[in-house]
């Protein structure tokens, strides 16, 4: 047990008196005390609190402790924090402690989310501002002038031309410069392959997995095509079960979201079967840059470059927010893929293709994904040390690649472990969203945690949280 008298008006105005005690280190000891002092009225609305060096000598504790507390309780609204006025108590304290006071059986409901634990989004405090700003100026002053006119719908040669030798290296890729299209994102490659209400160039019916994004098959849905659920397992999609459909929408690199790569065997037969249909294999290469085991897991497209499209984006090695993807298209859908996206069709950014173009060419793609694997891995190992030491009883699968892992629930949990972290202010998916709804595939309960999206400071807090609304044993 710290107490501590911290005794200084000119720095908060009022004598503060702090208790650290209880599990969970000095942080979430801070945390706690902090909460009852504002909670209890010790520190009415408006109270200066000390400077975090000062309040850290005052405790004997860390200075990056103070600061993670002052940070974990401005998100709970219990403080404020602005530049030249210091961390102050917020003003809402006062209804906080009406609303405790008031609500006995069931604390009161976050209003948005404080640890953002949902899977699909990168870091964004760590996209390399510095590295693509020096290639956004290569690339301007190396640009001829024709490129900032109405442009080729393929997209620009040169990052048709990086991205081929970068998939060849990266990924075992085999294709050339004009059978590349540029697009903004896989979304967008959907809808020029399958069209807007029909007509596009794929056609139904689609084999899909049995659990994907839902998002994905809505869009499909939308342009009347049926998908067909293949049922999974530790190997991925049983492909043996695939029968007149005139495609497939796979993750081989990750199974999304349950984790894994499609088998060796089940990648042979799949291109098996679409060679003896005549049918295509749409390749969403998720995670497919980040792998964690050292198993090197290539591109399905490799195996028969005439029989699968493969698909791409820098949506989480880079950023969603540059809108940046590619199909590597067998040569006979080059045409009419070009001829869906359309000459005055609103193709990627010109200056922003010619950025990433340097920016792979340069090496400083390749630095940046190392450096991003790195820091992913660490994330999922502290997730997985976390589990261990708190909820050993909770399995944790899909963790050899990617930004989040499922975490296997006991039956009939799923649905109040989702409440319970909504109560609690951690955002995050239940398996049960990613189902399609007309599988047959026995349910499993669990949760799709992601580890990317937090920053690194606020990270721990989110564990701590995440622990504390998973299921007892």
């Amino acid at each position: 047990m710290v107490e501590s008298w911290v005794n200084s008006a000119e720095r908060i105005g009022a004598d503060l008196h702090l208790e650290l005690s209880g599990p969970g280190g000095r942080r979430a000891a801070l945390i706690r005390a902090l909460r009852e002092a504002v909670g209890s009225g010790r520190l009415a609305p408006g109270t200066r609190l000390p400077p975090y060096r000062s309040l850290a000598a005052d405790l004997g504790v860390a200075r990056n402790t103070v600061a993670d507390a002052y940070a974990e309780l401005v998100a709970e609204g219990w403080l404020t924090a602005r530049q030249g006025s210091g961390t102050r108590v917020a003003d809402r304290a006062e209804p906080l402690r009406r609303a405790e006071r008031t609500l006995v059986k069931a604390p009161p409901r976050a209003r948005g989310p404080r640890h953002d634990l949902r899977q699909g989004t990168p870091d964004a405090s760590a996209f390399p501002r510095a590295a693509w700003s020096a290639a956004y100026r290569r690339a301007l002053q190396a640009a001829p002038s024709e490129a900032f006119g109405p442009g080729d719908p393929a997209g620009r040669r040169e990052l048709r031309e990086a991205l081929t030798e970068y998939l060849a290296r990266a990924r075992g890729v085999r294709t050339e410069p004009d059978r590349i299209v540029i697009c903004s994102g896989f979304a967008h490659a959907l809808r020029l392959l399958f069209g807007q209400g029909g007509g596009g160039v794929l056609r139904g019916p689609l084999a899909v997995e049995a659990y994907g994004l839902a998002f994905h098959r809505e869009l499909i849905a939308a342009a009347g095509v049926r998908t067909a659920p293949l049922p999974l397992d530790e190997h991925g999609a049983r492909v043996t079960g695939l029968g007149r459909e005139r495609a497939v929408l796979l993750t081989p690199a990750h199974q999304f979201p349950t984790g894994g790569p499609l088998h060796p065997e089940r990648r042979a037969a799949v291109i098996d079967w679409a060679r003896a249909r005549g049918a295509v294999v749409l390749e969403d290469d998720y995670d497919g840059e980040f792998r964690y085991d050292r198993k090197p897991v290539g591109a399905l497209q490799g195996l028969d470059p005439e029989r699968v499209i493969h698909i791409g984006s820098v949506s989480k090695s880079l950023s969603p927010a540059l809108r940046l993807g590619w199909m590597v298209l067998p040569e006979r859908f080059v045409g009419p893929v070009l001829a869906a996206k359309g000459e005055r069709e609103a193709w990627a950014s010109v200056p922003d293709q010619l950025a990433l173009a340097d920016f792979v060419v340069s090496g400083s793609y390749d630095r940046h994904v190392r450096r991003m694997r790195q820091r992913y891995r660490h994330r999922r190992d502290r997730l997985v040390a976390a589990l261990a030491a708190h909820a050993p009883h909770i399995e944790v699968t899909g963790i050899a690649a990617g930004l989040h892992a499922v975490l296997r629930l006991p039956p009939g949990t799923e649905r109040s472990a989702v409440k319970a972290a909504g109560w609690q202010g951690v955002a995050l998916d239940g398996l049960a969203a990613f189902r399609h709804p007309e599988t047959q595939m026995p349910a499993a309960d669990g949760l799709v945690v992601g580890y990317a999206t937090p920053s690194e400071h606020a990270y721990g807090a989110a564990l701590e949280a995440l622990c504390g609304v998973l299921p007892p044993a």
